[in-house]
């Protein structure tokens, strides 16, 4: 969802500065849901005078803008300064970059913790059988590649609960622990096969070494 800011003029009605940063933390921890809880709708209804389709789009379009400005990365106003529009109240557009700036390792820390791990190579082994042929004209002999991965995968961890800044959220996150699951993975590979897999490898390490010595 892109944000409309429209929807964040209703902050000016703010009668203090800690009410904005209160429904910043809200807007980005509760980014992802497509419900928010009426203890935090209801608040923002009593403190901003609006009704609760206002406060609604609020959340949307706030949560999306934070999103974007977590993803930019950046700590550096004249960069965030970009994701708003021109005619931007220039008063709350710089207090949410101040806000945003003073979150931004906070909330890059939530945004990495909720997202979902890869499986990871924990050991491999390997072997070289023949795969032997015949009929009546000739009898061939294969050599092949038999591939033995032990990949561990994120045991999915539903409904943990986050709280930050006194503020609890319910969220839908994967990570590994102790608990992980570890699964065999059995290949077989032809010696072309094994040929471009080995060529394809070599150009990954040699463009990580490229990264690495930046």
């Amino acid at each position: 969802m892109q944000c409309d800011f429209s929807d964040l003029n209703v902050l000016l009605k703010a009668s203090a500065k800690e009410d904005v940063i209160r429904i910043c933390e809200e807007a980005f921890l509760y980014r992802n849901q497509t419900k928010l809880p009426d203890n935090i709708i209801n608040t923002t209804i009593g403190k901003l005078d609006i009704d609760k389709s206002a406060s609604l789009q609020l959340y949307k379009s706030l949560g999306s803008l934070l999103k974007q400005s977590v993803f930019l990365g950046s700590a550096d106003p004249q960069d965030l300064v970009k994701l708003y529009p021109g005619d931007f109240q220039k008063n709350l557009r710089d207090l949410l970059i101040r806000i945003t700036i003073d979150h931004m390792t906070n909330w890059k820390s939530i945004a990495n913790s909720s997202q979902v791990s890869l499986p990871n190579l924990v050991d491999f082994d390997w072997r070289v059988d023949v795969k032997t042929a015949s009929d009546s004209i000739a009898r061939m002999s294969v050599p092949t590649c038999i591939l033995n991965m032990q990949v561990q995968e994120s045991r999915s961890k539903s409904d943990s609960m986050s709280d930050i800044n006194g503020i609890q959220v319910q969220e839908s996150r994967s990570k590994s622990d102790s608990m992980s699951d570890i699964n065999g993975i059995q290949v077989e590979l032809s010696k072309e096969t094994l040929e471009t897999m080995l060529d394809g490898l070599s150009k990954i390490r040699d463009q990580l070494n490229s990264v690495a010595q930046r």
